[in-house]
């Protein structure tokens, strides 16, 4: 599947302007897993449309998106953090912390695997401020 950035939403989506490849955000803090949603519980926001497992996760979203988006528009917060850049994010690879969600590379990178969770659980603190104080300059790119 082709990842893009699509001119109508700021968040990262794919090739049909689906947000999160498909993964429902809300999953990720009801059972700790990363579930591909489905059209049928679908919903636009922000220019993008999300994907959910269930109506129950629809109608959490829909009272407050807030509370369920990926940091940093959806894009990999290690990538944010120190290459300063936008880059895509395998759904999969994810973590929950202070109720923020982030999400994160994992795929080849120079010819070899590279899951980009590992190096920002190393420094997570640090890794956090950085993502913020450089998403400031990325966020309208």
């Amino acid at each position: 599947m082709i990842l893009a950035m699509t001119t109508e939403a700021q968040v990262f989506t794919n090739d049909q302007n689906v947000a999160n490849n498909g993964y429902d955000v809300v999953n990720y803090f009801t059972t700790n897993t990363a579930a591909r949603g489905t059209k049928q519980f679908s919903v636009e926001h922000g220019n993008a449309t999300y994907y959910f497992v269930s109506q129950d996760n629809l109608n959490a979203f829909k009272s407050n998106p807030v509370n369920y988006l990926p940091q940093f528009d959806g894009y990999c917060a290690f990538a944010v953090a120190k290459m300063n850049q936008k880059v895509p994010v395998d759904p999969e690879t994810f973590r929950i912390d202070d109720g923020k969600l982030y999400v994160f590379f994992n795929d080849y990178y120079e010819g070899s695997p590279f899951n980009t969770i590992v190096p920002w659980l190393q420094n997570e603190v640090d890794m956090e401020k950085l993502a913020a104080e450089n998403w400031q300059g990325l966020k309208g790119n």
